[in-house]
């Protein structure tokens, strides 16, 4: 069982005025961000439950733009993310939704840079805490707590096996896994969150797996070079 520290009940360091509508919703757009792999040129968010109802009042319109920018969640520049994602060629749009959603604050993001793209959605759970409920068509859940990873493959006997075989030549520690596909031996996403941060060389050598197509790592704490 995991235990939550105090700091992940009463939220994060942060630039109000909420920790589900602003710090979490930093967070939901900087897992986006990295699961594309860098900034979006493209960006459709669509909002739902009160997240749609609130999102213009509670700037969490500003705080996903401020993470697809990597921005932290205390950074002054979230006020003016959106102003500066446009300056730095993103177009960005917001679609507030109406039919019901897993969660009143869920936010799905549809990202694109020149031939990539991604669509992921999360819930901002509270405390500045998430939780991402799908990705590229796939139901997975994870939380981004802990240092992920993201394996798109084919289905077929023995993959999960040789994915988990690199994880313990690398000394990682698999806290949680998850599989979904799309299709019997068709596309699949596996999902694994580990104690330890993905070193550079695990990932290349998951990327070399025969039917691995591509490999993200969502890690909050990674620091990329900020706008």
């Amino acid at each position: 069982m995991r235990f939550k520290d105090v700091f992940s009940i009463i939220g994060p360091s942060m630039i109000g005025p909420s920790s589900s509508h602003t710090a979490g919703a930093v967070r939901l757009g900087i897992c986006a961000r990295q699961a594309l792999g860098d900034m979006p040129t493209h960006a459709e968010i669509r909002f739902f439950g009160s997240f749609a109802d609130t999102y213009a009042g509670h700037g969490t319109d500003l705080a996903i733009a401020a993470g697809l920018l990597d921005l932290e969640t205390d950074d002054p520049r979230i006020r003016h993310s959106i102003m500066l994602a446009e300056q730095l060629g993103m177009s960005i749009k917001f679609v507030p939704m109406t039919r019901p959603s897993a969660h009143p604050n869920t936010a799905a993001m549809l990202l694109r840079k020149d031939e990539r793209s991604v669509s992921m959605t999360g819930c901002s759970i509270g405390g500045g805490n998430i939780e991402i409920i799908g990705v590229n068509g796939f139901d997975v859940k994870f939380t981004a707590v802990y240092p992920t990873i993201l394996i798109y493959h084919r289905d077929r006997p023995g993959m999960v096996a040789e994915i988990s075989d690199i994880a313990r030549q690398a000394g990682i520690n698999i806290s949680y896994m998850e599989v979904d596909r799309k299709t019997r031996n068709g596309e699949a996403l596996t999902v694994i969150e580990s104690d330890e941060r993905f070193d550079p060389e695990a990932a290349r050598r998951l990327e070399s797996l025969a039917d691995v197509k591509e490999v993200s790592i969502i890690d909050l704490s990674r620091k990329e070079t900020r706008p």
